[in-house]
């Protein structure tokens, strides 16, 4: 018989003002939850103070995706109707997984105009507003420098400010374009404290991960153990896996910044604990208990309630319990929360093990 796991198992009550609207300036000036698995302990710093919990030797692991301008707005080519789509991922050179909105106002073959130069057809039809459409454009263009001309940021709903600068929503080491939302555990990251990291001896890495407009899509099965994950693509090149198999193989900590990082470095192992060079998707799905194979410490944002990253976080504590009382800790000490709010360090023990 099949075991049961609760969605509900995994909410928390969250004041609405303490979703954040605005990001903070500078980058590593938000605040800092740190939790020791080994102790026990907390304490409140800023991201800044992350200096004084590494060490020489230590492994910080960062996803470089860069995110897509990649909210798309148009009408129906046949009544004006007023259409918008969200890039999701690309299938081929012309043809890609969206979201629609209104979806109901979409059928198979319906055209979307976004201007003189640049349309799409919709070729395919699924779930939640999920379908696949065709683009057609003037190839005096390529379909980047049409999306950089007729795209926006595609802030998550909770978001409800305007962004004065869409570089912020762009982690400062983002270069490979493919995501639909930013990684935002690296938001926090300045290229001034990634200089002092270097400087103290850790060493920092890249990895890839795409990440998917499902990253944010609810858990709706009432048992998590239902739920299927969505497909991200992810890179961990020869040079890094090389790297971190000798820093474990040295006892050197892994530091993962971010669980698009996590699942990244997870999906690699391989069956004799070692990390493997791979380009492929990953559906990978971590919830307590879990045994993490590569991961020593985590950076991470404070995440939705009933979301497969509390349900992530929360294996990487040990016990959801203890996540939830890290997260009213974080809602009395009123740290801001989501993409644009404040981060918390977890280190410390074997806890998840």
């Amino acid at each position: 018989m099949q075991r049961e796991v609760l969605r509900s198992t995994y909410f928390y009550d969250l004041p609405e003002e303490l979703i954040a609207q605005t990001p903070i300036e500078p980058r590593d000036h938000s605040r800092l939850l740190c939790f020791n698995r080994e102790t026990g302990e907390t304490e409140h710093r800023h991201f800044y103070d992350i200096l004084d919990f590494v060490k020489a030797g230590d492994v910080l692991v960062v996803n470089n995706t860069r995110v897509l301008p990649a909210r798309l707005f148009g009408f129906k080519a046949t009544t004006g109707a007023k259409i918008e789509i969200l890039l999701q991922k690309r299938l081929d050179l012309f043809t890609w997984e969206v979201i629609s909105k209104p979806a109901k106002r979409l059928a198979v073959g319906t055209e979307i105009v976004f201007n003189q130069n640049i349309k799409c057809v919709v070729t395919d039809k699924g779930e939640y507003g999920a379908c696949k459409v065709k683009f057609d454009y003037l190839p005096s263009k390529t379909f980047e420098e049409h999306l950089m001309e007729i795209g926006t940021m595609p802030l998550p709903p909770y978001i409800k400010e305007k962004l004065k600068n869409q570089e912020r929503y762009q982690t400062v080491y983002a270069k490979v374009e493919g995501s639909s939302a930013a990684p935002t555990a690296g938001l926090h990251f300045t290229p001034q404290l990634l200089e002092k990291l270097r400087a103290k001896g850790v060493e920092v890495l890249h990895v890839l991960l795409h990440v998917g407009l499902g990253t944010f899509r609810p858990v709706k099965e009432d048992n998590i153990l239902n739920h299927e994950m969505h497909s991200e693509y992810f890179e961990v090149t020869k040079e890094v896996a090389d790297a971190i198999n000798k820093a474990k193989a040295e006892g050197r900590r892994i530091i993962a910044v971010g669980t698009t990082s996590v699942r990244t470095l997870e999906s690699a192992v391989v069956e004799n604990g070692l990390l493997q060079p791979q380009k492929r998707e990953t559906k990978i799905f971590i919830y307590p208990p879990y045994k993490f194979k590569i991961v020593d410490a985590l950076i991470t944002n404070f995440h939705l309630p009933e979301s497969t990253l509390i349900m992530l976080v929360s294996a990487f504590v040990g016990n959801i319990d203890k996540t939830l009382s890290l997260y009213k800790t974080a809602v009395k000490e009123k740290y801001r929360f989501f993409s644009f709010g404040d981060a918390m360090l977890i280190w410390g023990g074997t806890k998840n093990l």
